[in-house]
Formats: structure tokens, sequence, C-alpha cells
């Protein structure tokens, strides 16, 4: 029998967003540890606004909107708002009810220099992994570091020298510029969109683009990531960055780093060995490690784990919304990757928490 089409006639409801989200919906596992964690940062929020004068958007509901931007691959902020308006999930996951009203994309922007004064988000991503090591899920011993290229926001259009003025328009809103048979480089050309980012390429034939540079520090246990920076794409920016982790790692006990062929120099490995750091690296034809290093078996297995570092970088660029910034600069978007960084790690103790309660 052919069912009747009915109106949408109903008009008030007793029904929460709680109860609309699945009971086994694996997001439920991730808020309990990010309420925590914003919690925790109580004390930083009350630093960040004045005691009197007209309510803000919380900045709970900032955070949490913008993990769920890079947990769903929404692609902007404005867009994330027009889907407050009717997804029941991000609702009850930023604990509105179901008539509640979106806020407006603005206040991102407009809140967004009090969350980088007081480096709320590194601070968040921090709470994370504390909470990733109470539950015994980090390595203290073993560690992967590598980095990649994200390319910026700003156009090739926008590379120009540094000596120019004011470039031609042609009377077009985006004109057609011929760069062949020019020679540009970081030296003597800048963004005009994004000053800070510069010309660079994956290797030898690729084409070049304005980029940043991100990188992670991955322990070895179950691929969490302990730390993230996001730098300049300079040509030494993955092994300065690598050093840079390091002194951030706890403890004073002997760690290993595992690496690929790029961080096989001198000036790294003993660096490396200056902070009582073993270089797993991988090696090149004229390697700086010798059978001192190479012969054990923890090389090998470092040598194996640490291409699992690749798994976080394709998550950040295809899930996190990293194959091109969205932002200007290098702290907005080490505000993005510290927030796509925290959101891998919540997905990651989450898979490993159904893991625990299957065995």
């Amino acid at each position: 029998m052919r069912g009747k089409k009915e109106s949408q006639v109903v008009m008030l409801s007793s029904l929460t967003p709680d109860q609309l989200v699945p009971q086994d919906h694996p997001v439920r596992l991730i808020k309990p540890i990010v309420e925590r964690a914003l919690n925790e940062l109580s004390p930083i929020f009350n630093q960040m606004y004045a005691t009197n004068g007209r309510p803000s958007i919380p900045p709970e509901h900032l955070l949490k909107a913008s993990l769920l931007i890079a947990l769903y691959s929404v692609r902007s902020e404005r867009q994330f708002c027009e889907r407050l308006q009717y997804d029941l999930l991000f609702k009850w996951f930023l604990d509105l009810n179901v008539m509640d009203k979106g806020f407006d994309p603005t206040v991102f922007s407009k809140n967004k220099e009090r969350l980088l004064e007081h480096q709320v988000a590194r601070e968040f991503l921090v709470k994370v992994i504390e909470e990733a090591r109470r539950r015994h899920l980090l390595s203290q011993d073993h560690f992967t570091v590598d980095g990649t290229l994200l390319e910026a926001w700003a156009s090739l259009k926008s590379f120009r020298p540094k000596d120019e003025g004011k470039p031609p328009t042609g009377g077009e809103k985006n004109p057609s510029i011929d760069f062949h048979g020019q020679t540009r480089s970081n030296d003597t050309h800048q963004s005009t969109t994004d000053s800070e980012s510069l010309l660079a390429k994956k290797g030898s034939g690729k084409e070049a683009k304005l980029c940043f540079a991100g990188h992670v520090l991955m322990e070895n246990r179950n691929g969490l990531v302990v730390d993230a920076v996001l730098t300049q794409a300079t040509g030494t920016a993955e092994r300065e960055a690598a050093l840079s982790m390091l002194a951030n790692v706890p403890g004073q006990h002997r760690i290993t780093l595992g690496a690929d062929k790029n961080y096989d120099t001198a000036n790294f490995v003993n660096s490396c060995r200056d902070r009582i750091v073993t270089p797993h690296v991988a090696c090149r034809e004229t390697t700086i490690l010798d059978r001192r290093t190479t012969r054990h078996q923890g090389y090998q297995v470092s040598q194996k784990i640490r291409k699992r570092v690749e798994e976080i970088f394709g998550w950040l660029k295809t899930v996190g919304g990293g194959r091109k910034l969205r932002y200007k600069g290098t702290d907005r978007n080490q505000f993005w990757m510290d927030l796509a960084v925290a959101a891998y790690d919540l997905v990651r103790i989450a898979k490993l928490a159904l893991t625990e309660t299957a065995g």
C-alpha cells in the first residue's frame, strides 16, 4: 500500500539533541575529553574577558566549533555557522538546544586575536596530550619527526618584486600575468597577500608554490602527535623545528628519534646526540651514521614505524582542511594546526578506547 505524503506540521517537540545523536556515535567518546580539557582551561578564559560588559560567545563554543570544522572537513567558519542552524550533532556537541540559533561567523574574527594572545589552541593541545598520557597511550622513549609543505592562501600572482610599486591591474579584477622568462626567488620577491609565505617546491621537477612548513613530533607506541609546529618554508625548517620540539620532550633520559633522509646531516645528528637523543634517521649514500647505530634492531623498528607519520599529514590535509591553508601568517595558521592536531589525537584516542572495550 502506498504511504500518504504528510506535511511538516509538528510545531512543538520534547526531544533534545542528546536523544537524537546515536549512543554509539564515535563523537560521544570525544566530547568528554574535550569537556575536561576546557574545564581545566577555565582560568585562562577568565583572564581573556572583562568582568563587566555585554556577554560574548563563550570561548568553549569557539574551540568546540574549530574542532568540528576539522573533524567534519567544513571548508570555512561561515559554512559552519550555516550548518549549526540545522545540524543537530553540532548543536549537541556545543551544548545547544534544538531551537537555539547559531552564532554569527564574525565572532571568529572578533575573538581570534584574544585566542591567539593567550595561546588557547596550544594549551588545549597540551591538555589533550596529558589525557593521552594519563591513559598510558604515549611512549616516553621512542619518537618520530617529519615535516611537509602546506600551500599558503596567497596566490602566485601576489608574488611580486620587493622593490615594485603598486602592481598594474589592467582594469581587471583578476588580471592575467605572464611569468615566463622571469627569475623569481624569495630574496627578490614577496607575496603582497601573505608576506610570511615563501616560494617552495617538494622536489626536483615539481612546481613551486607559496607555502608554509608543518612539522609534527609523533610518539611511536600509538602514533599520537605530541608536538606540532608551523614555520616558514625555508630549506632548514624541518631540522630546526625538530630540535625545538625535542627540547619540549619531558624527562632527561635517552630517547630515539626516527626521521627520513632529509635529517641525515652532521649538524642535526650531532645536535641530537648533544641532547641525549639517538638519531634513527634514514641513511643517505654518504651518511653521517655508522654501524654503532644502524646495527641495532631498534633502528630497524624506528625506520618501519616512522612511516606512520605520513598518516598524520594525510589526515591533516584531507580531513583537517590543510590541503590549502585558510589563514594568513604563521600565527593564525599555527592556531589552526594546533587544533587540527588535537582533533587528530582525539580521534586516535577514541579509536583506541573502542579497541580496548572490544578486547
